[in-house]
């Protein structure tokens, strides 16, 4: 969410905001009009010239150390923007949704104020929202409860470290719909939406290789942070919410603005349009999480809960669809675990640890075999083509044509995309690839394109002579950790050997093997 704040002017005039019928309003100091379609228009009174005090203007002594707190906490421009633009478009109209009655609402309503710090009690605008969310976003929140089973254990444990309600959790929801990569029109980037500036000051790296705003520990320890220094100083945990999402500066400005009330729902009408229906995307997206069972969602278990991984530190570069290849582990998977690495890159950097997630049942074949995985990764990045004069433009789209010895990784670090997007955009269900198929490219980077080749057909690095055997592929079996198993036999020899494109390989599969 853009923190546009600190710019410091002076307002002379009248103040206006429109904002649909919502919550409750400091009616004793403004006047309001309903027009026909049911807007309901605020208006401050016009403040004559003349009228205007011959002494200094004065500031709220309390507000004004709200701001300096702040600046001293964050002194740059910008930090977050929303990846939720509807959130502006909220217009709290009435929405019939039978299912749910306004008594049993306020009686839930009530039950969850009492556990939790956030104001959460009955208003017809939360109603409004609520009834929206489950009256036309139903699947989509289903969607994301499977997610959250994976991200929001990880969240809690950070959290609570921090000494931050657990239920911030559902935040990450609103900024991101659980996307590690999630990257919204001006760049925020991440589960918590972090701007490139804010992440740095908060200890995120981001480089050429590696956005820590994408990693999911990494983002929510920051966020955690940010958040505790938001609660610091106002004191309250919806205008930290507030704050987070516009920016401390508007906050106080609305406070200033309404003459002096510090309730959310009282500041709403002199707060940005999006963070007007921020608070409430938040209560709501709480509300419908912690009754889901009693809202008619099923809780369903991922595929691969956070407690079921681990990590080991990397010792030098090397790629996830190189450790997919040894592993056995889908690239998808080890995607989903290490969204922080751009380009599936994992990089080596003096002063830095970089490490790399992975199912609790392949970390041992990985750290068993350290050594014999990183030589691999090695002999892999040697063979890289070196700059030829021509290159490709990183926006160009191209069509590559499969050549003997391709591989999907192979082809994704060529280009500087992942194996995933290759896949998406060719409607590739697996990792095979056959020689001379044309395969549709985006490039990220400037590439330098190989020669053409001639011929069609793999040609054997090296013919199968002397004594030949058979190998009968079984499952969890890779090229890798077959060719570990005869001395002097390397990937490219099996697949060579066996007129093998891609990396995938079919239990009961018959595999010619020469010893010699």
């Amino acid at each position: 969410m853009a923190m546009r704040y600190f710019i410091l002017f002076f307002l002379i005039g009248s103040i206006g905001f429109s904002q649909t019928n919502g919550g409750g309003s400091p009616e004793n100091k403004i006047r309001k009009t309903t027009k026909i379609d049911g807007t309901l228009t605020i208006v401050k009174p016009m403040i004559a010239v003349d009228s205007m005090p011959k002494k200094p203007l004065k500031d709220d002594p309390t507000l004004a150390k709200i701001d300096e707190a702040w600046y001293q906490e964050l002194y740059t421009e910008n930090s977050f923007d929303s990846l939720h633009p509807p959130l502006a478009d909220i217009d709290f109209k009435e929405v019939d949704y039978p299912e749910l009655s306004t008594e049993t609402l306020k009686a839930q309503l009530k039950e969850l104020n009492a556990r939790t710090p956030f104001n959460v009690e009955y208003n017809p605008s939360l109603e409004s929202v609520i009834k929206s969310y489950l009256k036309n976003r139903r699947e989509h929140l289903q969607h994301l409860m499977m997610l959250s089973a994976f991200y929001f254990p990880l969240f809690e444990q950070e959290l609570d470290n921090q000494n931050i309600p657990l239920e911030i959790k559902y935040l990450a929801i609103v900024e991101s719909a659980l996307k590690p990569r999630a990257k919204s029109r001006v760049g925020a980037t991440g589960l918590w939406q972090f701007m490139f500036s804010t992440g740095k000051l908060y200890g995120l790296d981001v480089s050429s290789y590696v956005d820590e705003r994408s990693d999911p520990i990494k983002s929510t320890v920051a966020a955690s942070k940010y958040l505790s220094k938001l609660y610091e100083i106002f004191g309250d945990w919806d205008l930290a919410l507030a704050a987070y999402n516009s920016g401390p500066g508007n906050v106080t400005k609305a406070i200033r603005r309404s003459g002096g009330y510090q309730n959310y729902w009282n500041l709403r009408y002199y707060l940005p349009r999006e963070t007007a229906g921020y608070l409430p995307a938040f209560l709501a997206t709480m509300y419908i999480f912690e009754y889901a069972k009693e809202l008619g969602f099923t809780r369903y278990k991922p595929e691969q809960t956070y407690f079921e991984t681990d990590t080991v530190r990397v010792k030098q570069m090397i790629t996830l669809d190189q450790v997919s290849e040894v592993t056995g582990a889908p690239i998808e998977q080890l995607e989903f675990l290490n969204p922080s690495y751009k380009l599936d890159i994992i990089p080596v950097i003096k002063g830095e640890n970089y490490s790399l997630r992975l199912p609790n049942e392949v970390i041992g074949k990985f750290v068993n075999n350290e050594d014999s995985i990183y030589a691999y990764a090695k002999a892999e990045f040697d063979k890289r083509e070196k700059p030829l004069p021509q290159f490709f433009n990183a926006n160009d789209r191209i069509r590559y044509r499969v050549v003997s010895g391709d591989y999907l990784g192979l082809i994704s670090r060529r280009y500087g995309v992942r194996v995933s997007d290759i896949k998406r955009w060719n409607g590739l269900r697996s990792n095979n690839l056959n020689i001379g198929q044309r395969l549709i490219i985006y490039p990220r980077k400037p590439y330098v394109a190989p020669p053409p080749k001639k011929t069609t057909k793999a040609t054997p690095s090296k013919p199968l002579t002397g004594d030949v055997t058979t190998y009968v592929v079984k499952s969890g079996d890779s090229l890798w950790s077959i060719s570990q198993k005869f001395p002097g036999v390397s990937v490219q020899n099996i697949k060579d050997w066996n007129g093998i494109s891609g990396t995938n390989l079919k239990p009961g599969m018959t595999l010619k093997i020469s010893k010699s």
